[in-house]
């Protein structure tokens, strides 16, 4: 359905927040954890998880549990 408030048209240009793969780097004693990303980034975000688990985070956020399958960043 198409609307014509310029608002909401630009409210979904916006991009929605990715999920992402991560490994847990380090836990912390306040509810959150410090995640490594696919590209080799650190990010604190709020969830329980074990060092050393792979998991995904979206917003902030620990998703829930990922596979821990290899993973290969392309850059293009």
């Amino acid at each position: 359905m198409s609307t014509w408030n310029v608002w909401i048209q630009f409210k979904e240009m916006l991009a929605s927040p990715v999920r992402q793969h991560a490994r847990v780097a380090t836990v912390h004693g306040d509810g959150t954890v410090t995640v490594q990303l696919l590209g080799g980034g650190l990010l604190r975000v709020s969830g329980e998880a074990e060092e050393g688990a792979t998991v995904f985070v979206l917003g902030g956020r620990i998703d829930g549990p990922a596979p821990d399958l290899p993973a290969h960043q392309i850059e293009g």
